[in-house]
């Protein structure tokens, strides 16, 4: 038995009987364990760099001391150039406006003085004494204004015209102002007289035989813009003259005209049968005789 064990201690390689080899999982763990502790120093260190500030000093290199000197720059300098520039932009647009607004006024036209208006020697001399009918403002040549006169100052003989015309238009719906020579006039007096049966009849006015007639026909003039006669009116309201009633008889207008200008004041408005002639008492003309003012 002692030879046996002696054989043992003999035949048994050294290593093996004094170490033990760790296992390879023991070695990937113990790697895995120092390259994490690697990777945790880098990123420490990393954030230390990061965070600390950069000495210009101890920088290495030019493009740290560049960075450096930008950041610690102050952004109000390009302001403050901005609005220096913004500023002198803004006053030569000024000045430009206004050197084309004085321009502009220097080539304007001046006006007249009150004097040059007016006239030259007797003639400025007579306007200051004359009254204004017109309504316009008068100067003295020293500039100075008088008291304007009102536009819709009404003379006796417009007063007269308007009294007259409202009476003649109070007559009937249709008003038919005439001049007893005039064709025209006889043609639309026909036309209206004896060619329809008309109720109320319409008024006959001879200008040329009212005293008023000439201002009356003014006055038709500036209310209607029909200046010439005939001047038939319905309702205050001009159909026109004697080619119109003509026209409107042609066309088998002229009952609905009629009528629809002179809305209920119409009685009866129909075309007169064949052969049937007007009655000449009914009809209704202005009278001959006149009151001295031609008012009634």
């Amino acid at each position: 038995m002692t030879d046996n064990f002696n054989a043992a201690i003999y035949t048994t390689p050294f290593l093996k009987r004094s170490t033990n080899m760790p296992s390879m999982r023991r070695i990937k763990v113990f790697g895995l364990l120092v390259v994490l502790f690697v990777i945790t120093v880098l990123f420490y260190t990393g954030s230390l760099r990061q965070n600390s500030p950069q000495d210009s000093r101890t920088a290495g290199d030019f493009y740290d001391r560049t960075v450096n000197a930008l950041n610690n720059k102050k952004p109000a300098g390009g302001t403050s150039d901005d609005d220096q520039v913004a500023a002198a932009m803004a006053k030569s647009l000024k000045e430009a406006a206004q050197v084309a607004k004085d321009n502009a006024n220097a080539k304007a036209p001046k006006p007249d003085p009150p004097s040059i208006v007016l006239g030259v020697g007797s003639a400025a001399e007579g306007a200051r004494e004359e009254k204004s009918v017109a309504g316009r403002k008068k100067f003295t040549t020293s500039g100075e204004a008088q008291e304007p006169i009102k536009d819709n100052v009404e003379t006796k003989e417009d007063h007269d015209i308007e009294v007259e015309l409202n009476s003649i238009l109070k007559k009937s719906p249709i008003i038919i102002f005439s001049k007893s020579y005039c064709p025209h006039s006889k043609r639309a007096k026909d036309i209206l007289l004896e060619k329809y049966i008309i109720n109320p009849a319409p008024f006959v006015v001879e200008l040329d035989k009212h005293e008023l007639g000439p201002r009356l026909q003014a006055k038709l003039a500036e209310l209607t813009g029909r200046s010439t006669v005939p001047n038939v009116l319905i309702n205050a309201v001009s159909i026109g003259g004697g080619d119109d009633v003509a026209e409107l008889d042609a066309k088998h207008t002229l009952i609905s005209k009629v009528k629809d200008l002179g809305g209920g004041k119409m009685v009866d408005v129909r075309e007169r049968p064949v052969g049937e002639e007007a009655d000449k008492s009914e009809l209704k003309s202005e009278p001959k005789a006149k009151s001295p003012h031609g008012l009634r």
